[in-house]
């Protein structure tokens, strides 16, 4: 995981974190500070006003001295009932009345803090006021004391600071360890990766233990690496397969060029010996054979696109009675059940049907048996010649393109070596199978394609 400010997840986890617990704990200590504030004025409050109590019982008693003791206050200043001064401590001798705004009407004391009293501070002070209810009228008494700054004391204050430091600290290290073990699963997930785009070892990623959010993502990750993986094999096997193709078609192309090339070079040697008209017969016979593979290469091309195709209700006993009406060398012999109907385009069909034909007559040695029926959902087409047939370790590799057997069902008896793999294109693009089974004589090819229901 990066460690870089501003890049690493746990990082900005952990700052912003931080930074609300910073937050949170500047609004409640500034509750938290508002509450003791407010406790310690009522409680500096109180003891202003026992001091005051006894100012109050010598104007009650008429004992009451001009020059008052300070006894720990910052002023004390008496009114009389006509509002005049009478009485103060020794710094407010000789000063007006300070205030007329404590204690508000009709209460006996009250308390509260003026600011801009030259006579006693720059600030702001507490001022209590008492009233003593006397004959000739309401008497008040003020006692003046320093207020309560706003942080209460040094020490409140050091101790909110401290308690936030401890607490932004504790954010940060709580979330930064706990994201980091959240991450850890991610991290083993990224080295993991990192390895795999490097080639080193199976393409999974490690599932953690919990059943959490991130173990869903490197499942999830897993079955697509698995997919990968396996188009990746499948890919590795087309390549494979089609760099074969690409050989075999160039030796196969190659070869009746050569043998082309070397009848005209031949007869251009000795013309005057040269029958022509043999010469062209067998340059026209490399031709068609040319002709075939490139036709060959041509409709794989197209089925291997997915060439689109028309299709249509095909009673597939009719069309087989069509095609194998068609003269050939060998005699093909028929059963036809009616009334079994596929889906199908009737030109792909049709050289399916040929290719399978044209195979069982190239190694039959007398006759060719075809066969179409109904088996269960499926549409059973058979083509099955009385030649020597094919091992059963070779049934798939006939139907390679250009697959190469002994020369008893080589293409070099007539075929392309593209017949077979083409007619089971055709049958997997209708959905269905084309396949070698066991047969008592020579090689069974069975077609299978979906049944069409009426």
């Amino acid at each position: 995981m990066s460690t870089r400010f501003g890049r690493s997840l746990r990082t900005r986890l952990a700052l912003f974190a931080s930074v609300t617990m910073l937050l949170l704990n500047v609004v409640v200590s500034a509750f938290v500070l508002y509450g003791i504030r407010n406790e310690v004025a009522d409680l500096r409050a109180h003891e202003v006003s026992s001091k005051a109590v006894r100012v109050l019982l010598q104007v009650k008693r008429n004992r009451l001295p001009r020059v008052l003791p300070l006894d720990g206050l910052d002023g004390i200043q008496v009114v009389d009932p006509g509002g005049r001064p009478v009485a103060a401590s020794s710094n407010l001798v000789g000063v007006p009345r300070l205030t007329t705004t404590i204690p508000h009407r009709d209460q006996a004391n009250d308390y509260g803090e003026l600011c801009e009293l030259r006579e006693l501070s720059d600030g702001c002070v507490m001022v209590v006021g008492l009233v003593a209810y006397q004959p000739e009228g309401d008497w008040v008494v003020y006692a003046f004391s320093q207020t309560v700054p706003w942080y209460v004391s040094p020490q409140v204050l050091l101790f909110q600071l401290c308690v936030t430091a401890a607490l932004v600290v504790l954010a940060w290290f709580g979330v930064s360890r706990v994201v980091a073990r959240t991450l850890a699963p991610v991290s083993s997930i990224t080295r993991r990766l990192a390895e795999i785009s490097a080639g080193g070892g199976g393409m999974r990623v490690p599932v953690p233990e919990n059943d959490d959010e991130i173990k869903a993502l490197a499942e999830t990750g897993n079955q697509t690496l698995e997919r990968l993986e396996s188009a990746l094999e499948q890919l590795q096997v087309a390549m494979e397969r089609q760099r074969r193709f690409a050989t075999d078609a160039s030796h196969d192309l190659r070869s009746p060029i050569t043998a082309m090339r070397t009848q005209v070079e031949d007869a251009l040697l000795h013309p005057e010996d040269t029958d022509w008209a043999v010469t062209g017969d067998e340059v026209l016979g490399s031709l068609d054979r040319l002709q075939a593979i490139v036709g060959d290469l041509l409709t794989l091309t197209k089925l291997d696109a997915g060439a689109p195709d028309q299709r249509e209700p095909i009673d597939l006993g009719e069309f087989v009675a069509t095609e194998a009406a068609r003269p050939r060398g060998k005699e093909v012999v028929t059963t036809l059940q009616t009334g079994v109907s596929v889906m199908g385009d009737r030109l792909q069909l049709a050289r399916l049907l040929t290719n399978l034909l044209d195979n069982a007559e190239r190694h039959a040695d007398r006759k060719v048996i075809v066969t179409v029926r109904r088996q269960g959902d499926d549409a059973v087409l058979e083509v099955v010649d009385d030649g020597a047939g094919v091992a059963y370790d070779q049934r798939e590799f006939v139907f390679q393109r250009f697959a190469r057997l002994d020369a008893s069902r080589s293409r070099d008896a007539g075929g392309t070596g593209l017949g077979l793999p083409i007619a089971r294109e055709i049958a997997t693009a209708h959905l269905g199978t084309l396949s070698i089974e066991d047969s008592d004589i020579g090689a069974r090819f069975v077609l299978r394609l979906p049944i069409l229901e009426d």
